[in-house]
């Protein structure tokens, strides 16, 4: 009898999407966003089982934002949040998405963040940027002109004290640090920083300066798909200005989806509450980032046409992140933007059937179980014949040894 031909092994860096052969990371951008008139002690308690489900399923990230006006994004602490989530989920990476750097002394976040790094044995991370809802700017009396230069300000102020290499002294006409240290180290001394970007060049130039991670929150404005490009060449080129590293690996791209096992099941599922979404960005957050419709039909149609998000099956979301990897050249993560279009019993099957049939197609995490079926299938009749000779040849050993014959 021949031998059966070997399982042959996937190409290295075969899954679309990977950075240098490594498989994507999955993750959700929970900024919130909750209709105002809902309970919010109730809409928060879903927020945090939403991570511990995810938590179960093996995504590996989730990012949780920081607004004070509004009435939609009602997280006003990150870090108070994920201390809760951490004690209550095993695996996942939380990080602040993100913490508005203008909104807080640089001292005083630096030892908030190093005290969750080691309350959640290093799973946390830290997301900064310059503040998203001018309205949040006005309250504080910041002037929005002002809010990334504070931002790079701060974050520089931040590094310093993170890395801990000596006292940190310096002076801005909005804080003071006079020979600043930290008591404690981060958890094995270290912390992810991630700066965000939408469609200014700060991030970017702000994340190659320092060698940070990006975290691209407009990936897929309609605009965004451009934009990523020119984000990735501003990073690269403050880098090398800087002679910091722009790694692929640690760039997050942002983008919102609805699966459901067929298209039509999954535009049934967002007229719960994809139209009050689509009304905040348009009429009350100064984010111009959701697509014009006119009506619920129309916006899921505009959603899926001009690459914003998804409102389909997993295919489609496996087609929406190649056409990201192909437009940007690879990056490490992809950040599903949380939401409640759907229901909770809808939202929780859309990140199930993420979780089941779009993560494994990145990951290469089924690769070798197809590849395993298919060297059974085909070696299928010599494995058959191989047995069923071994069967005959012990019941024909039977029939000897007990002087009958086989059968009787």
């Amino acid at each position: 009898m021949s031998t059966p031909s070997p399982t042959p092994d996937p190409a290295p860096g075969s899954a679309p999407g990977s950075v240098q052969g490594g498989p994507l990371r999955f993750g959700i951008f929970l900024a919130p966003f909750h209709p105002a008139g809902q309970n919010p002690t109730l809409a928060l308690e879903r927020d945090l089982d939403l991570i511990a489900h995810l938590d179960a399923l093996g995504f590996d990230e989730a990012w949780i934002g920081e607004h004070h006006s509004a009435g939609f994004e009602i997280i006003a602490s990150p870090e108070v949040f994920i201390a809760t989530a951490a004690e209550r989920t095993r695996h996942i990476r939380l990080g602040t998405g993100v913490s508005s750097l203008p909104y807080h002394h640089p001292l005083m976040l630096a030892d908030r963040m190093v005290l969750l790094s080691h309350l959640t044995r290093g799973r946390v991370m830290l997301g900064v940027g310059p503040g998203a809802l001018p309205s949040d700017a006005h309250m504080m009396g910041i002037e929005v002109a002002r809010q990334r230069d504070m931002m790079e300000e701060a974050l520089e102020a931040i590094l310093l004290l993170l890395r801990g290499d000596e006292p940190v002294t310096c002076k801005t006409d909005w804080f003071e640090l006079r020979d600043a240290r930290l008591q404690l180290r981060p958890y094995r001394g270290e912390l992810e920083v991630a700066v965000a970007a939408m469609v200014s060049p700060s991030g970017p130039r702000a994340a190659g300066r320092f060698g940070c991670s990006l975290l691209s929150l407009g990936a897929t404005q309609a605009a965004g798909f451009d934009a990523l490009g020119y984000h990735w060449g501003v990073m690269e080129e403050r880098a090398a200005a800087f002679g910091t590293t722009a790694d692929r690996s640690g760039w997050r791209l942002v983008g919102p989806m609805h699966l459901a096992e067929t298209r039509e099941q999954a535009a049934r599922d967002v007229a719960f509450g994809l139209p009050d979404w689509v009304t905040y960005f348009q009429k009350i957050a100064a984010l111009p980032i959701a697509p014009e419709a006119a009506d619920p039909d129309a916006l899921v149609e505009a959603v899926n046409s001009t690459g914003f998000g998804v409102i389909g099956t997993p295919d489609d979301a496996i087609a929406q992140i190649e056409r990201l990897a192909a437009q940007s050249g690879g990056f490490g993560a992809y950040l599903l933007m949380a939401h409640e279009w759907a229901d909770t019993a809808q939202t929780r099957r859309s990140y199930e059937l993420f979780a089941r049939y779009v993560a494994p197609r990145f990951q290469g995490s089924a690769a070798s179980l197809t590849a395993s079926r298919d060297w059974a299938a085909e070696n299928r009749p010599q494995f058959i014949g191989a047995t069923t000779e071994a069967i005959m040849a012990k019941v024909q050993q039977h029939a000897d040894e007990s002087g009958g014959t086989p059968g009787e």
